[in-house]
């Protein structure tokens, strides 16, 4: 078996004296795309927010690669190569779609050429480009999404955490995004996401997992998940029928 790009092991989180996160274990094979399903109140946002440094973990380990990134702070995993695109817009909507860009940067070392890499991400989404002057705010949430993909990829991330980049977007912008992510696939990049489209995001998937009260209760190949009838009938509205 290749190597985990990602190794989630036993994590315990929460919020205060609620426990979210009851021994979560699970993991990413690198170049792949690997999506998490479950109900609301599972965990799903929650591990992202703890892989990522943002929520401490009481106890569990998490592996990017080679190295033990428990509780370590988001600014050092951003230079590590892990980056994460939380749900909703979060961009700086008064400033331009140019600066923006340009914030990305802010964690790259000395050696970085950051603006040789903004001009790299605008030739690879034209629409931005074509708007670098405007303000943030006044792009689509489609186009504001794919600015947020954008920058995140300024530090040229080996790992890509994702959570929910379909909300609010039409079926067109969500195929435009889910091509992105099996753009970065084919570079090398491991995607980890969440998806409320459950269908949709296995489909492009190469591996998925459940989730269910802080626990990963399965996790197999995107196709078995399609069509495994526990799966289906919980999520997915039915199952997909093998060809």
């Amino acid at each position: 078996m290749t190597k985990p790009v990602l190794h989630v092991k036993d994590i315990v989180a929460g919020y205060g004296e609620m426990t979210i996160l009851n021994g979560t274990t699970f993991h990413v094979r690198p170049g792949t795309i690997t999506t998490v399903i479950g109900p609301n109140g599972a965990g799903k946002s929650t591990v992202f927010k703890t892989i990522f440094g943002m929520l401490k973990a009481r106890s569990g380990s998490v592996t990017f690669k080679d190295t033990n990134i428990t509780n370590v702070p988001p600014k050092r995993l951003l230079s590590l190569g892990l980056c994460y695109v939380p749900q909703g817009r979060n961009i700086f909507p008064e400033l331009s779609v140019r600066h923006n860009l340009e914030l990305g940067g802010i964690a790259a070392g000395p050696d970085v050429d950051v603006a040789a890499r903004v001009e790299d991400l605008m030739d690879r989404f034209p629409m931005l480009r074509k708007k670098a002057d405007r303000q943030a705010s006044t792009l689509s949430g489609g186009e504001q999404k794919l600015l947020e993909i954008a920058r995140s990829l300024l530090l040229d991330p080996q790992l890509m955490l994702i959570d929910e980049p379909s909300i609010g977007l039409s079926p067109l912008m969500v195929q435009e995004v889910f091509g992105i992510l099996k753009d970065l696939r084919t570079k090398g990049v491991s995607v980890l996401m969440i998806e409320q489209n459950a269908r949709s995001a296995l489909e492009i998937s190469d591996d998925g997992l459940v989730l269910e009260l802080g626990r990963t209760r399965m996790q197999g190949t995107a196709a078995g998940l399609l069509t495994d009838p526990r799966v289906g009938s919980l999520f997915l509205g039915g199952i997909v029928e093998p060809a």
